[in-house]
């Protein structure tokens, strides 16, 4: 047999195998199909074509067209809004100039992805363990609470007071963190009722913080908070001239990624975490103490969600209010998705935030271009998760074959791996 044939076959039976890698490309595919639908049977245009079907012989070729034309103008702006617009990257690119401008879209969606990925990493690694926390945003909120009193109350140079306000963002989570862990490990209290209710109460938190305490801004009845120090924010990447929002923080994303992996693959507490929650009796046999793995799980996964709190604080709006990561901007129950998405593994949890930053970005691009509603990104997200929470269903869809011996895996069955 030829090599090249060979060689094709391997790569056609990789491409349909049943490994979470192409399970998860197929789960995106479907769910952008299904928007596409929700385009063709909502946009009046190409219902009006369709209607038109009989009316002349061009009549299918006029409704595929107008059809074509909705959906790839919708995808297309929503690329071109959160990636990169192809026509203003190559005049920046042949000119070198407004470079500011072709890189606006990319930058907005790195800004958004930052604080999720740090909060999408700290849930995976409850998964990991077994451990379903719900949390995340009120240890987000927390964080936030704690990183703003020392952005804003104390005033140190940059080299002491941006540190000293991450750490305060990460001991505020780790405090919200600690509570449902404690419960549960000596109480036996459910972790995913403590954390959800706790939610709730950070919230109220928030509000008092910021009605009651000395945090809120002088002459202000509001609730928001002072500004904080420029000394404790995280800069914007190139600038504050330069109108790109991406800031210093996406490089502690990216040192949290490394961590988590090295965690996770590399020391001795992170195989403690592995096994408890692939086997908790095999765990309890082999000398682990159970206790104290949910309570450092509880402590290391609040914590990265109250980072990732006073990272988005730090790096975009520099205060709170009392709307911070609450409804719809609430990271802690998007990084729940995102979580699962990502197969709870620091890899694929960095694609997953990219991937649901870049429809949120570009939803609102396609919005503003075509009057789709920002809702049909929201739809996307829903089903692309959908799909990859159950795998059987893609696998039969697409006709998937056995994954070969030694592909490439995001993670184990489930919640963890």
């Amino acid at each position: 047999m030829p090599r090249a044939f060979t060689q094709f076959a391997n790569a056609w039976v990789r491409l349909t195998s049943k490994s979470p890698i192409v399970v998860t490309f197929f789960a995106i595919v479907l769910g952008l199909l299904i928007g596409a639908l929700i385009i063709i049977t909502t946009t009046p245009a190409v219902l009006v074509s369709w209607r038109g079907l009989f009316h002349s012989w061009g009549g299918l070729g006029h409704a595929l067209k107008v059809t074509f034309d909705n959906v790839g103008s919708a995808y297309r702006d929503m690329f071109s809004g959160s990636v990169v617009n192809p026509p203003e990257f190559w005049h920046a690119l042949t000119t070198g100039k407004n470079w500011n401008q072709a890189l606006t879209p990319i930058s907005e969606t790195l800004t958004y992805a930052t604080p999720l990925i740090i909060a999408s990493i700290g849930v995976g690694l409850a998964f990991q363990t077994g451990i379903f926390n719900i949390g995340a945003n009120g240890q987000a909120i927390l964080g936030g609470i704690a990183g703003a009193s020392v952005a804003t109350l104390i005033h140190l140079p940059m080299i002491l007071h941006l540190p000293l306000t991450m750490l305060a963002g990460i001991a505020g989570g780790m405090i919200a963190g600690s509570i449902p862990g404690l419960l549960k490990a000596f109480t036996g209290a459910h972790e995913v009722i403590v954390t959800l209710m706790l939610n709730y109460v950070v919230a109220l938190f928030l509000i008092f913080s910021l009605l009651s305490t000395a945090l809120q801004r002088p002459n202000q009845s509001n609730d928001i908070s002072r500004n904080f120090d420029p000394s404790a924010q995280l800069a914007p990447l190139f600038g504050t001239a330069s109108g790109l929002r991406v800031s210093w923080g996406i490089f502690i994303a990216l040192a949290v990624v490394v961590f988590a992996w090295w965690f996770l693959d590399r020391s001795s507490l992170g195989f403690d975490f592995r096994v408890t929650g692939a086997n908790p009796n095999a765990a309890r046999a082999s000398g682990i103490n159970a206790k104290a793995v949910i309570v450092m799980v509880f402590l290391l996964s609040g914590g990265l969600a109250g980072l990732a709190g006073v990272v988005q604080a730090s790096s975009t709006t520099h205060l709170i209010d009392g709307g911070f990561l609450i409804g719809n901007a609430g990271i802690g129950f998007t990084a729940i998705t995102v979580a699962l998405l990502g197969r709870n593994r620091p890899m694929g949890i960095l694609w997953a935030s990219l991937l649901f930053a870049a429809l949120g970005v570009g939803g609102r691009a396609m919005q503003a271009s075509t009057g789709i509603p920002l809702d049909l990104a929201t739809v996307i997200q829903s089903a692309i998760v959908l799909f990859v929470a159950t795998p059987v269903l893609v696998k039969e869809i697409f006709r998937l074959h056995t994954a070969q011996t030694g592909a490439v895996q995001l993670a184990t069955k489930g919640w963890s791996s």
